[in-house]
């Protein structure tokens, strides 16, 4: 498949997979990394992990690390919308609701990802695209009516973890247009990446001292397993792999891989945690992966406003 007529499988179908099923596992590690160490640390030992690995791959792929002032510029606000605001907020929305309720929130990812790309890079959603976007967000929504029921709050718990999760997915949302604007993907992606989760991790660590003190400590091998593993794959490979799939197909598509994650979320429970599917569960899950199947197949490309000055 050319790259005129749709996403072919190497640059866009099967990166998506990957990250797509990688974040779906992460729900389940995040929660275990919720206990002795306050989750703004955790976040910030993450990304000084990530960091460092991604600095190491961007000098193996021989990407010069000199920005320019734009580009740390460009890295700064990246920094600060997904490395901190994103993961700090979600991370803080799990001591108010289940990671499921925040995972099923999240995936709504892709309306304020749609809106922006429409109203900064011109690329207005088409009739298909919207509507299999409701046919998708009518299964999250059937998803997010389970997840409440089986797991419930009071109000003002409920209001809190949800009021994050939004914070965090308005500050992926904007990261998703800013890299994907024409001007920014001209910088050496790995080394872009690097110093965005650099300024990340510095901010993380601001936020850490200012709201949870001096850092803490977990002991048990598992919480330095799950840190590797969010901070590698789920951070390193990741990133590496969605960003340039915002750049071929959009901010509103590749947001989709939020509507698929909480299923894959719900596969990983009925395998380790006994989840046990509903049949609402069933219905939501069909119509999210229904809608995204409708929102991804080929059509008619966006329609695209010259790019800025």
């Amino acid at each position: 498949m050319s790259e005129r007529h749709g996403p072919d499988f190497r640059t866009v179908v099967l990166p998506f997979a990957i990250f797509t099923a990688i974040w779906g596992s992460t729900w389940i590690v995040i929660r275990d990394q919720l206990g002795v160490v306050p989750a703004q640390w955790s976040v910030t030992y993450r990304f000084i992990i990530a960091t460092a690995a991604m600095m190491l791959l961007a000098t193996v792929k021989r990407h010069d690390l000199r920005l320019s002032r734009h580009g740390m510029l460009i890295a700064a606000s990246l920094g600060f919308t997904q490395f901190c605001i994103n993961f700090n907020a979600v991370y803080l929305a799990e001591r108010h609701i289940t990671s499921g309720v925040v995972a099923t929130v999240f995936a709504l990812l892709l309306i304020p990802s749609s809106l922006l790309a429409w109203a900064f890079l011109g690329q207005r959603p088409s009739k298909r695209f919207v509507a299999s976007s409701t046919v998708a967000v009518a299964g999250v929504i059937l998803l997010f009516a389970h997840e409440l029921r089986q797991h419930a709050a009071d109000g003002g718990e409920i209001l809190s973890g949800i009021g994050l999760t939004l914070a965090g997915m308005l500050g992926a949302s904007i990261s998703n247009v800013v890299q994907a604007r024409p001007e920014v993907r001209g910088y050496p992606l790995f080394a872009l990446l690097a110093w965005s989760m650099a300024i990340g991790t510095l901010l993380d660590a601001a936020v850490a001292f200012t709201l949870a003190g001096p850092p803490v400590l977990d002991s048990r091998p598992g919480y330095w397993l799950g840190l590797l593993y969010l901070a590698i794959p789920a951070s390193v490979l990741t990133f590496s792999l969605y960003y340039p799939v915002v750049r071929k197909i959009g901010p509103a598509k590749a947001a989709y891989s939020s509507v698929i994650v909480p299923l894959i979320a719900m596969g990983f429970s009925t395998w380790l945690e006994d989840y046990r599917w509903t049949p609402l569960t069933i219905a939501g899950a069909l119509l999210a992966i229904g809608g995204m199947l409708g929102a991804l197949s080929r059509g008619r490309p966006p329609v695209a406003a010259p790019d800025a000055a």
